[in-house]
């Protein structure tokens, strides 16, 4: 069995979960970084709280915290239900559990809501999705972009 996601759902991961899955090195924090499809995650918060640039992209940002805030509520449950009857599909070798791993998704997502509306306001997460982003070429030296083109390739045409 594998986990069937019905709709794209908010599931954010902080810094130093992108620094391992993306080998960040401490020179590339430095660029201007993209992270397109980014969701509730906390990568952005704690870059701009190390004084780095970076600009998030989801359409999940047209809503306000508390509206995100009750779609984490209403499907994180349901991810971990899953997980759970997956768990031998898993490494855990970082996060030990699927307890541990929605205590440090929570935390992530916990610190993105506290830091949204300021971050909205400043213009660090933008409201815009993939393939096509409102940038001038060459805007940014990294993009990233996390788990979402292969969670959710049946979702999503070319």
């Amino acid at each position: 069995m594998t986990i069937k996601l019905e709709k794209i759902v908010p599931w954010g991961r902080n810094l130093d979960e992108y620094i391992s899955m993306f080998d960040l090195t401490p020179e590339e924090k430095k660029f201007k970084i993209i992270d397109c499809a980014a969701g509730p995650s906390s990568f952005n918060y704690e870059m701009t709280f190390e004084r780095y640039n970076v600009i998030s992209c989801d359409p999940i940002y047209k809503f306000n915290a508390d509206e995100i805030s009750q779609r984490i509520q209403a499907t994180s449950q349901n991810i971990i239900d899953q997980i759970k009857a997956n768990y031998d599909t898993f490494v855990w070798q970082n996060l030990q559990s699927p307890e541990n791993l929605l205590k440090v998704r929570m935390a992530a997502m916990e610190k993105f809501l506290l830091d949204f509306p300021n971050g909205f306001q400043e213009k660090r997460y933008l409201t815009a999705e993939l393939p096509k982003l409102p940038f001038d070429n060459h805007r940014f030296d990294l993009a990233l972009c996390s788990h979402f083109l292969f969670l959710y390739s049946e979702h999503l045409s070319a």
